[in-house]
């Protein structure tokens, strides 16, 4: 079957320049597909988003891929030339790529999206990154969509943004010569049909996972599943990690992470957040509660929340700060009524009496600048130039120019600055190690400096206590 497949698509890439002919008149692109197919199917994930772990979670634990429609190679291929076509629009002015697009994390920079008569959607596009790992399999803002399957044909349906009745569109795609190949090669006939069209849509939606940013360069560094954040970040963007999740230094913590979880930092609920004391304009899944994207390549999709108000991140940590509204059904992680429990981890979730106040964070400056220097940690750049999820539609030649990316030096006095940091924190996690009265919690310290601060004087002087011990 695979090598059928191949044979298909490298058939149809030889013979669909006939196609630019006949779409000449209305001047639609034709897409630009490889020989050999784009792997989709068979992509390693991570050791940090496949084993689970107490501290992080795992990432897989949240897949929502049904067993009836597996990411395939040649599915997902079907699924980026949908994605990228205007066809699927009414008149031909827009497709879904139109509202999320791959250097903004498969958002847009719009406040409200426009469609495809220019008029503005209710709400922002949400980003698609990581949408594979939404765990209760419900989508949109208001979480209306059952499925990744039934979402995909939402928006083309939508008489503000793609105006298309999916029988026309049946039609439709059937008169262009280059899809019944690349249906066959998915599905193993050349039928073209709204469940085939779902189906191909949601393997590529699916297949747009995120895990070569800084914050995963950390992970890769400690053989992927202990991460060496002291050795990859620097001192703000381990003051951000600390404030963000806890347990990586000293000082407070703001606890984000009870929200946006797991490795692949996405929340499992639809939450009301605080934005609006009356949220009767847009109640979103009820009681002013909105699904909350992926953080991942969070500082490419501004501007922020299902409406666009805050125009950059440092507006969003204000909020958390300061600003949030109460609300009948504001989230306990965000009220005073939040409650704490083993290791101070925060109670059930759901809203607190209607009089209760926000919990105020009260942080610094240099605290909310902090956390915006991780959250971009979060950026991945390989992802967001990832040839595989870019418009087959465009000029090969042009597609290459816009990947080309300069490396960035390194920089001394970061790299200076995060080694002393690291020694730090290494000399005061030994200094704990030694304090410790009971043997065997004494040896679990030390061997953790040991795997966490190699290389440092610290790992070394565990590694001989260590030894000694074992005389």
């Amino acid at each position: 079957m695979a090598r059928i497949t191949v044979l298909i698509l490298a058939a149809f890439t030889v013979a669909i320049a006939a196609q630019a002919a006949d779409d000449s008149a209305t001047a639609l692109p034709v897409p630009h597909l490889p020989a050999k197919p784009y792997e989709y199917a068979n992509v390693t994930l991570p050791p940090h988003f496949l084993i689970p772990d107490r501290r992080y979670g795992n990432a897989i634990g949240t897949d929502n891929t049904p067993a009836d429609n597996p990411i395939t190679n040649a599915g997902a291929a079907l699924g980026r030339v949908l994605f990228y076509d205007k066809r699927l629009s009414a008149n031909d002015t827009t497709s879904c790529s139109s509202c999320h697009q791959q250097k903004h994390g498969f958002s847009d920079p719009e406040k409200l999206s426009k469609g495809l008569h220019g008029k503005r959607t209710k709400r922002r596009s949400m980003g698609l990154t990581n949408a594979r790992f939404y765990a209760p399999g419900r989508f949109f803002w208001d979480e209306r969509a059952a499925t990744l399957e039934d979402q995909v044909l939402m928006p083309i349906q939508d008489e503000i943004e793609m105006g298309m009745n999916l029988d026309d569109l049946e039609i439709k795609l059937r008169s262009v010569d280059f899809y019944p190949p690349l249906f066959e090669a998915a599905f193993g006939t050349p039928e073209i049909n709204r469940n085939r069209i779902s189906r191909a849509l949601a393997q590529f939606v699916r297949s747009l996972v995120s895990f070569q940013s800084k914050y995963d360069q950390a992970f890769a560094g400690g053989g992927g599943v202990y991460p060496t954040f002291q050795k990859t970040f620097n001192q703000q963007e381990l003051l951000g990690l600390q404030l963000f999740s806890g347990g990586f230094g000293v000082g407070r913590s703001a606890r984000c992470d009870r929200c946006h979880g797991t490795t692949s930092h996405i929340s499992r609920n639809a939450t009301n957040n605080g934005l609006d004391r009356n949220t009767d304009k847009d109640d979103g899944a009820g009681g002013g509660r909105f699904k909350a994207p992926s953080l991942r390549n969070i500082a490419v999709r501004a501007p922020y929340m299902h409406d666009g108000r805050f125009k950059n991140l440092h507006e969003v940590i204000v909020h958390y700060n300061s600003g949030v509204q109460n609300h009948p059904q504001l989230d306990r992680s965000l009220s005073g009524r939040r409650g704490r429990g083993r290791g101070g981890r925060r109670g059930r979730r759901g809203g607190g009496p209607p009089n209760e106040t926000p919990e105020r964070l009260n942080l610094s400056n240099t605290e909310i600048n902090a956390l915006v220097a991780f959250l971009n940690t979060l950026t991945d750049n390989t992802f967001l130039n990832d040839p595989r999820f870019s418009d087959p539609f465009a000029d090969p030649q042009q597609r290459l120019a816009s990947t080309k990316r300069r490396t960035p030096k390194s920089n001394p006095a970061d790299d200076a600055e995060r080694a002393a940091n690291r020694e730090t924190l290494a000399s005061k996690a030994l200094k704990k190690a030694r304090a410790a009265t009971e043997p065997r919690i004494k040896t679990a310290k030390l061997m953790l400096i040991v795997k966490r601060f190699a290389e440092t004087k610290a790992a070394d002087e565990a590694q001989t206590l260590l030894d000694a011990a074992k005389k």
